[in-house]
């Protein structure tokens, strides 16, 4: 049995998970979110990893294994670190079974990866780093428009006329908005028109990495953002793209699920390599 924790400190959120892993299976025992929202984020990771212990009712010394993901390579207590692609492969397929490809929408870019069964990473693409196509630029205009981050999904899903944004760069694209609200644009059509545009981008990105049918799991921050999985579901009919957009409760918590795993393998093999090296 192996117990393993997994830590993805992303660029708006820490997320902590704590699994027990018994002969290949895994058993989720804990789980923390916080907001960074100005705080420290390795004293967030340091917070997090102490929450999951005292919820499910252990002792650190338990803990066989502690695996950091996105920009949690500083945290010092960490046991090991992985690359945030494989970690967000991993977690999503944990969450759904069977999907081919992961989208993840955190708060500074977006990427689609292409998965086999295992999480094992075939292809991937990420947006550039000035794509409007963001967490952080969403909750910037949302903070322009007045409306609380909550809102945004239904918002979007009500529009009637939806005007989309063209440009790929993030201050040009607010200047866009800008000019939306001068000219009487409502606040509904303008999300849905830069859900859209951020649909586009992403389902771009899947046809790149050659994905053509199956499911692909969004994951990160905006996961939960019904508004964005409509109209990345819009987008893949209009580009005749024959993948499945779906989310899940929990797919914020991906990268940290992926850690958490990843880290009880590495143990296990560790351990493994140790007792051939006594015998």
């Amino acid at each position: 049995m192996t117990l393993t924790i997994g830590i993805d400190v992303g660029s708006g959120a820490v997320k902590s998970t704590l699994f027990r892993v018994e002969d290949g299976k895994a058993e989720w025992l804990a789980r923390r979110c916080d907001r960074i929202r100005r705080r420290d984020p390795m004293v967030l990771a340091q917070e997090g990893r102490d929450a999951v212990i005292e919820e499910a009712g252990l002792s650190p010394d338990d803990v066989d294994y502690i695996a950091t993901t996105g920009e949690g390579e500083n945290v010092k207590f960490a046991t090991g670190h992985f690359y945030s692609m494989t970690t967000h492969a991993r977690g999503g397929v944990f969450l759904q079974p069977g999907i081919s490809a992961v989208v993840d929408v955190g708060a500074l870019n977006g990427r689609a990866i292409y998965v086999d069964e295992r999480g094992k990473v075939l292809a991937y693409k990420m947006t550039s780093q000035c794509a409007s196509g963001s967490g952080q630029f969403l909750e910037n205009i949302a903070r322009y428009l007045g409306v609380a981050v909550e809102e945004i999904g239904e918002l979007s899903k009500s529009s009637k006329d939806p005007e989309k944004c063209s440009s790929i760069c993030a201050v040009l694209a607010e200047t866009d908005v800008i000019n939306m609200v001068s000219r009487g644009i409502a606040t509904p059509d303008i999300l849905k028109g830069i859900h859209l545009s951020m649909a586009s981008r992403i389902v771009k990105l899947l046809k790149v990495t050659g994905i053509k049918q199956g499911t692909a799991l969004l994951t990160g921050g905006l996961a939960l953002d019904v508004g964005l999985l409509a109209a990345i579901q819009e987008e893949m009919v209009n580009e005749k793209v024959g993948v499945q957009a779906v989310s899940h409760p929990d797919s914020i918590y991906a990268g940290a699920i992926g850690a958490a795993l990843w880290g009880a393998f590495r143990h296990e093999r560790l351990q493994e390599l140790q007792e051939q090296v006594a015998a």
